[in-house]
């Protein structure tokens, strides 16, 4: 039975009610339940648009909704078929007795939507739609995979160290797909069928919209979720980071020496540890004695000051007590109630209670902001379980399984509001994870704890690119990778400049990472303590003199270069406040009509001027770029080259291949 409401298609059948209505501009939001009624939930689809007049239309053979470019068909069985200006772009895998939804063999029983109910009154769910040989399929967030295109990926929807599930596709049939559900399941774009699978959930929830390019799919879907804010000059220089500074005075050398060099800091970052036992969130005064004259003299050099914070909450914290009876912290459905093992036996604050969102940010602006901290690096936040078994683990909101993805979100959203609140406008935080609209929370993300090897630096490059088409302009790497590098190791050494040089047309410059080998004796001679910052170890030297010479200079080089393009960066970022337009761009998205360019994925735009090609192996000196149509300028050698045609370029080892679009 077919419906018309409020502005919107119902299809009623059995138990289920299909819902369809207008969702801003050529856009259309797809509901399905068993239920009596919907849940009140809009999940990413928080922003107040114009929804859009739809046109529906019944007649004895199906039904359809059209909103401007995109149009849902249904017949009698609720199949949906979408189009785009008329033309076919996504349709529903069904083969099970009804001839009008599919030629092929229907006695197999494989339906479009599949509800398994779950005890307690959810379901596992299943939503397929016919695959297309010619398909591409971008966005999706960050995963560690080799590719650009997803198409043919098998994608887990959970969070993880280096993985962030952002269920929003980009496709090259002139569509954006929004898969509007926190739970934890999977997707598998494969060759013979799309399926999307949530573990444990009450309803299907879609978001679908129809666009002549790329750049108008990330506007329309950007409208829908949010944007980020626009990122300003003075945190777009360069970002000194390691694992891990372990006193007061070690920040304030390394940043006294920069200034010596007339080397301008943006950020320093002080890394985990610094505390006494994790869900203590303060100093361990043994070790920082005076953070507010630590935040007096960096701020003085102009220097801002970012403190880690992890959810973590160790049964021997001073917080533990008090947050269990509150019940501010995650639950185990059996077995031990630990959530987290690193240095501790530990819970995890549960983001998903307003309460202890509040009560973790008046703990945080106490023993941080009050004393000068103006940037939170919120770590470990998708968040780190010692072992992923969503199913063993509850929210306040609900099941881990159905709501997990959600977490870091709203970890975000704790400082976002806290720092509002305490009356700050310019502001920005660095997390490990994020899911659909994070961005509007001034949420910067990194590519999380990759080792060092070029085949993680070539993974960010896709992982950049597609965090950009998912909506998230800010986002950024440990230069060099995360662990395993050895300062003193000469191909370690050639890995992090390629990496440096990549970063500085990436939208945040940061240096960190953990260099072995940990041979550091500790600051804490006590056996006995066991804990605290004096107690873990420590990486090598992260900063830019650790790695010899000439190491030194070139970064020192490509810290200048950064420099100088920061007035243009701020222009890219504000772009991305007003449009959704990400800083690291495929080249498909300034060029969509150039069909070689849906075909690359090792060179990108960064804003719509610069054409980044990276070295991403081991000892090349030269590589091939291609160069779209128009004039393009070296900027290394001012050489202008004609477009339309791949070359080859040289790429020294104190620079990488990068053009400006004429």
């Amino acid at each position: 039975m077919f419906l018309e409401a409020k502005n919107a298609l119902i299809f009623k059948k059995g138990n289920e009610t299909l819902m369809i209505e207008p969702w801003g501009e050529n856009s259309l939001r797809v509901r399905s339940t068993l239920d009596p009624n919907f849940i009140d939930r809009d999940w990413a689809l928080t922003e107040k648009i114009n929804h859009g007049n739809a046109k529906v239309s019944v007649t004895e053979n199906g039904a359809s909704i059209v909103n401007g470019k995109i149009e849902a068909k249904l017949n009698n069985n609720g199949i949906i078929t979408f189009y785009k200006d008329g033309e076919k772009i996504l349709h529903e895998y069904h083969r099970s007795y009804d001839p009008s939804a599919t030629k092929e063999s229907c006695c197999t029983k494989v339906i479009n939507r599949q509800w398994q109910g779950i005890i307690g009154g959810d379901y596992k769910l299943s939503v397929r739609f016919e695959s297309n040989d010619s398909e591409k399929i971008f966005g999706m967030g960050q995963y560690q995979t080799p590719y650009l295109d997803m198409k043919g990926c098998f994608l887990e929807l959970a969070q993880r160290n280096s993985q962030i599930s952002i269920p929003f596709a980009v496709s090259n049939l002139g569509y954006g797909f929004l898969w509007n559900n926190p739970a934890v399941g999977h997707v598998n774009f494969a060759k013979n069928i799309t399926e999307w699978v949530a573990e444990c959930t009450k309803e299907m929830d879609y978001w679908i919209t129809a666009e002549d390019t790329p750049a108008k799919i990330i506007e329309n879907f950007t409208a829908a979720v949010g944007r980020a804010p626009a990122l300003t000059k003075d945190y777009l220089g360069f970002w000194q980071c390691k694992l891990r500074y372990r006193t007061q005075e070690e920040v304030l050398s390394v940043a006294r020496k920069y200034k010596e060099m007339g080397i301008h800091l943006d950020v320093i970052v002080i890394d985990f540890f610094h505390w006494p036992r994790q869900g203590d969130w303060c100093f361990d005064k043994e070790y920082w004695p005076d953070p507010k004259a630590m935040c007096d003299e960096l701020h003085a050099m102009g220097t801002k000051v970012m403190v880690s914070v992890w959810p973590s909450v160790d049964k021997k914290c001073s917080h533990f007590y008090e947050m269990q009876d509150r019940g501010f912290l995650v639950r185990t459905e059996r077995g031990s109630n630990q959530t987290y093992d690193f240095n501790g036996d530990c819970l995890t604050f549960d983001a998903t209670n307003p309460e202890a969102r509040e009560y973790l940010w008046e703990i945080c602006k106490k023993n941080y902001a009050d004393y000068g901290i103006d940037m939170f690096w919120l770590d470990n936040a998708e968040p780190d379980f010692n072992v992923y078994d969503y199913g063993n683990y509850r929210y306040q909101m609900g099941s881990a399984l159905s709501c997990s993805n959600i977490y870091p979100l709203l970890y975000s959203k704790a400082f976002y509001d806290g720092m509002k609140a305490d009356g700050r406008k310019n502001f920005v935080n660095l997390e490990r994870c994020a899911w659909v609209g994070s961005q509007k929370y001034n949420q910067v993300l990194w590519n999380g704890d990759v080792q060092s090897t070029f085949e993680c630096l070539e993974a960010a490059v896709y992982q950049g690119q597609n965090m950009g088409l998912a909506g998230i302009p800010w986002w950024t790497t440990d230069i060099g990778g995360f662990m395993y590098g050895n300062p003193k190791d000469p191909a370690f050494v050639e890995l992090l400049e390629r990496w440096f040089e990549f970063a500085v047309f990436s939208p945040i410059l940061r240096l960190h990472g953990d260099r072995d080998p940990h041979d550091i004796p500790p600051l804490d001679k006590d056996p006995n303590r066991g804990y605290g910052g004096g107690y873990l170890y420590t990486g090598q030297n992260n900063e830019i003199w650790s790695y010899g010479p000439e190491a030194q200079k070139i970064m020192e080089e490509q810290i200048k270069l950064r420099e100088s393009l920061v007035p243009y960066i701020e222009k890219v970022m504000k772009e991305a406040s007003e449009n959704g337009s990400p800083a690291m761009r495929t080249m498909f998205y300034e060029f969509p009509n150039d069909q070689k360019c849906w075909e690359l994925k090792d060179q990108y735009m960064f804003g719509s001027e610069y054409l980044v090609a990276p070295i991403l192996k081991a000892g090349l000196t030269s590589r091939e770029v291609y160069l779209p149509q128009g004039k393009w300028e070296n900027i290394h050698t001012g050489q202008i080259v004609e477009g339309g045609k791949t070359i080859t370029c040289d790429a020294p080892i104190h620079q990488i291949p990068v053009f400006k679009k004429k």
